[in-house]
């Protein structure tokens, strides 16, 4: 059995694309300024793993339990790629995914 306290933290990635790039900016804003995570850049390309242009929400455990509610209701249609963070990047993204929206596939030959 895999112990939670494992889990240094979590990554919500919003995803988007040109038509939804302004509405995704400004959740991950909104986030940011109501749950203190920190907000990575907004790609307008696919980084990473990511098939989809994206911004990242890094949250610590006790942030995540409030920011994953949260985009749940307000996410108004854009997709969220939600996944701890243990070390183990493959396993975090492939095993231990959490979706809000419809769950897209992953590059995940970058994890090697």
């Amino acid at each position: 059995m895999k112990q939670i306290d494992t889990i240094t933290g979590y990554h919500a990635h919003v995803y988007f694309d040109a038509d939804t790039v302004d509405q995704a900016t400004a959740l991950c804003e909104q986030a940011a300024q109501r749950f203190g995570v920190v907000m990575g850049r907004v790609h307008q390309r696919n980084v990473g793993p990511h098939p989809r242009w994206s911004c990242q929400l890094g949250a610590s455990p006790e942030q995540f339990t409030q920011l994953l509610p949260w985009l749940a209701l307000n996410r108004d249609g854009l997709i969220v790629f939600a996944h701890p963070e243990t070390g183990k990047h493959l396993e975090d993204h492939r095993d231990h995914a959490i979706w809000l929206g419809t769950g897209l596939e992953l590059d995940l030959s970058i994890f090697g």
